[in-house]
């Protein structure tokens, strides 16, 4: 990449995003920015309230800031559902003359459901926070804000996560 990468995730929780973000990090060597780890980091029992929403990604975009502006791309792991937020990154990412991507992790919405609320997946190296409620799933599900035509998106089949088929879709991208 001759210019750094802001790389944004969008999905269903439990499509493959944190999994995705992870070889994508491994094979461009950008910052892995994971929301879900820094927040169990930061809050040891977490409570998503608005205060505590608004400080880890106050926290999240400042680093985000520095590591663009020091030349070094980022992989922001959270997701990002809203249209106005990836706007806001991708502007800082402009400022600092760095490209930004939105990898749309696509899989079944009935599977990511199953993945993000099964007990089964609460010790997967990508649940940290552990096992979602139902109630959550379908809220953050149904807010999904799909990209608009003035976002570059790399869409990635969440069943098919594997080093190999990132490195074809970032080749695909040219992107690697």
């Amino acid at each position: 990449m001759a210019r750094p990468t802001l790389f944004l995730m969008l999905g269903y929780p439990g499509a493959g995003k944190t999994t995705a973000a992870k070889l994508i990090s491994s094979l461009t060597g950008a910052q892995h920015l994971w929301a879900d780890h820094v927040r169990r980091e930061m809050y040891h029992q977490p409570t998503y309230s608005h205060a505590e929403n608004m400080h880890l990604y106050t926290h999240l975009n400042d680093v985000t800031r520095d590591l663009l502006a020091d030349s070094k791309s980022v992989v922001f792991d959270t997701n990002f559902n809203f249209y106005r937020d990836r706007q806001y990154l991708k502007t800082i990412a402009t400022n600092l003359k760095a490209d930004t991507i939105l990898v749309w992790v696509q899989v079944d919405k009935n599977l990511a459901k199953q993945r993000a609320t099964d007990d089964a997946h609460m010790h997967s190296h990508t649940r940290v926070l552990g096992r979602m409620s139902d109630e959550h799933f379908d809220r953050i599900a149904k807010r999904l804000e799909v990209p608009r035509s003035n976002e570059t998106v790399v869409v990635i089949d969440g069943s098919k996560i594997s080093e190999a088929y990132m490195r074809m879709m970032l080749r695909q991208a040219k992107l690697f």
